[in-house]
């Protein structure tokens, strides 16, 4: 009865997560009601192929196949992904303000997915998959320094933390934009990749990222346990078997690849690793048995939902979907922020 109860919330999820992707590939320019949508993607399996009239343009199939569905799946890898890496951040900080993007981690990572744009792919190196990589070698290295920089004496520091976080991103982004400009000739790709979009985005970016971010996702269960224990304090972990350095290093690697992979397709979009583990802990409690699949699926409920707002809210002018979601988590930041003073 226990287990049916606590599955509740992710057949919820995972039928919120087939509404939303189905309206997010109906809305667009060109229409493409509902049920066309459904045919299209049923007449894609061999089975069922034979039993489907196509009573469509090669248009819209087109628009769906090769523009809309590849960016609705690349959309909601990034947002699970990164939902993801906040749940082991804030577990690993026993912070809830830590996120990839506040904490530094998505700037680290974009530098390195910067330098990988600019210097090693037109050189040839290793081709597109050079970019996580280079993102992931980018995001730990922001990553460790954020954690060496906020613990003091041997704990963690919040505070600290934090600070260290936001001045890290600031110079790493910095950097990044320096780069570019002197790189790249349209600003608007700049401004595109700092403020995070999805336009354009293929079925090569799915298949360069999905694969880091759902190994890093299931990866991050053999953690929950250990995470759970050290949300009573490190001293309590280490004294309950529990080796704490370890664990932080391991969450670090984890929490730096899951952000890398995000980063290295879509540029850097903020706030979702800090505003969906945080909704959903509130619901479910702090159990990360709980809180890593349930973030998943609402971080890729959230993000589809941010990018197809994006795309037509103003269409036919396109927003980066970082817009979107600074706006909605930019407020909730400073609610945390001041509760957490308080």
């Amino acid at each position: 009865m226990k287990r049916q109860l606590a599955a509740h919330p992710v057949i919820f999820l995972i039928c919120l997560l087939v509404v939303t992707g189905t309206g997010a590939l109906t809305m667009g320019s060109v229409d493409v009601p509902p049920p066309v949508v459904g045919r299209i993607l049923l007449r894609q399996l061999p089975l069922l192929e034979p039993w489907i009239q196509s009573d469509w343009t090669a248009a819209q199939a087109t628009i769906l196949l090769q523009i809309r569905l590849p960016r609705v799946l690349l959309a909601g890898a990034i947002g699970g992904g990164l939902a993801v890496a906040g749940v082991i951040f804030q577990g690993l900080l026993r912070n809830p303000l830590a996120d990839p993007y506040i904490i530094g981690v998505s700037s680290g990572a974009s530098l390195g997915a910067a330098i990988a744009l600019i210097f090693l792919i037109p050189m040839g190196y290793m081709g597109f998959f050079v970019l996580p990589a280079c993102a992931f070698v980018g995001a730990l290295m922001s990553a460790y320094m954020v954690y060496r920089l906020g613990r003091i004496h041997g704990h963690i520091q919040p505070l600290q933390l934090l600070l260290a976080g936001v001045a890290i991103a600031s110079v790493l982004t910095a950097i990044v934009s320096f780069l570019m400009v002197l790189r790249v000739q349209n600003l608007q790709d700049v401004y595109l990749w700092l403020m995070g979009s999805l336009s354009g985005r293929s079925w090569r970016h799915f298949y360069t990222a999905s694969p880091y971010i759902l190994g890093g996702f299931v990866a991050s269960f053999w953690l929950a346990r250990d995470l759970n224990i050290l949300l009573l304090g490190e001293e309590t972990a280490h004294s309950l078997g529990v080796d704490v350095q370890r664990l932080q290093k391991k969450a670090l690697v984890l929490g730096s690849l899951l952000a890398a992979a995000a980063v290295s397709v879509s540029g850097v979009i903020g706030f979702v690793g800090l505003m969906v583990p945080h909704g959903v802990r509130l619901v479910v409690g702090p159990d990360h048995r709980k809180l890593l699949p349930l973030s998943f699926l609402s971080g890729a409920i959230f993000l589809i939902a941010a990018d197809t707002a994006a795309r037509t809210i103003l269409s036919p002018v396109e927003l980066p979907v970082g817009i979107i979601t600074a706006l909605a988590g930019g407020p909730f930041f400073l609610y945390l922020l001041r509760r957490s003073t308080t």
